[in-house]
């Protein structure tokens, strides 16, 4: 139990010396846990970076490789990729001074992303994992009318469910952003609520631009928006400009004509909790456990939803 004056993240990681803070869903992902990294470097502790990639690793060089599946990527790696999160973010490292490795995992199945997960802790003797998601399908049961994009962060809570011999946490980042995705937050309300009478939900804190982590976290957002032009990321970009206080419908990509953001200061909220738990909430991650392919992955959870007889339809926040 931390005091009230404790964030409740860094409460639980007092005593952690060695912890891998990773992306849960691809993409951009780990940059929603850049300022969890920054501040764990800031007090002294050994943080390694991580994502589950969604660019292609093929002919990288095989020194670079850690182990199979499991990629170092540094700001050299791959310079002919237009589309390299992970290299961006080594990139935007380097220019600030801070340790630039960033660890790619290629998106496969559960066995072989949990093998992958295993080589990394092993390699650097790690004791805590901090998974980080931006955005909130993570936190999605399976039963909801919409699950968002599920497949890459539910396939990272299984292969960590799996190692219970390191502390894991799941933190999510951005409350708001999956509504573009189907997602009702009145429902991801009612599942925090869930986790937090099963004792798996740790408590939030908010990422302020008056803080050094917060603003290097924009500053890392506004260089990945710089540097990949193509294919921003707008959940990330949409948590940066949370962060500056812009509110409503603002958009700062052509991905996202057409539609109606509603950008607010919620979507700056860290919300955490235990992944044990939050795994045993998931109604279909039996299903996926034996997958070695995210094809297999995405078909489970077809069928799985194919069997429901009813979902929770959406949940309006009446406010």
């Amino acid at each position: 139990m931390t005091a009230l004056h404790d964030h409740p993240l860094f409460g639980r990681l007092e005593n952690a010396e060695r912890i891998l803070v990773a992306g849960a869903g691809g993409g951009f992902d780990i940059y929603a846990g850049l300022p969890i990294a920054l501040s764990l470097l800031a007090q002294g502790r050994q943080v390694h970076l991580a994502n589950l990639t969604f660019s292609s690793l093929a002919g990288l060089p095989a020194d670079d490789w850690l182990a199979d599946d499991v990629v170092r990527v540094t700001p050299e790696s791959a310079p002919h990729h237009t589309y390299f999160p992970e290299r961006t973010l080594a990139s935007w490292l380097d220019l600030h001074g801070f340790p630039s490795t960033v660890h790619a995992f290629e998106r496969t199945g559960v066995q072989p992303l949990r093998a992958a997960y295993r080589a990394v802790i092993d390699a650097y003797g790690i004791d805590t994992v901090v998974l980080v998601d931006g955005g909130t399908d993570i936190l999605m049961r399976g039963d909801e009318a919409g699950l968002g994009t599920p497949e890459e962060d539910m396939t990272s809570v299984a292969a960590l469910a799996g190692i219970a011999e390191v502390e894991r946490l799941v933190v999510s980042v951005g409350f708001g952003v999956d509504a573009y995705h189907g997602v009702s937050h009145g429902l991801v309300l009612e599942n925090i609520a869930a986790l937090e009478r099963d004792g798996a939900y740790y408590g939030a804190f908010s990422l302020s631009r008056t803080t050094r982590e917060g603003a290097l976290f924009v500053d890392a957002a506004v260089h990945a928006h710089d540097h990949t032009p193509d294919h921003p990321s707008i959940v990330n970009g949409s948590i940066a400009a949370a962060v500056q206080g812009v509110f409503g419908n603002v958009h700062f990509t052509e991905r996202t004509r057409g539609s109606e953001l509603f950008i607010n200061p919620l979507m700056a909220l860290c919300f955490v909790f235990g992944l044990e738990g939050l795994a045993r909430r998931c109604l279909y991650l039996d299903r996926i456990e034996h997958t070695h392919l995210m094809r297999q992955v995405h078909s489970e959870i077809g069928r799985f939803r194919d069997e429901l007889t009813q979902t929770r339809p959406p949940r309006r926040i009446p406010h």
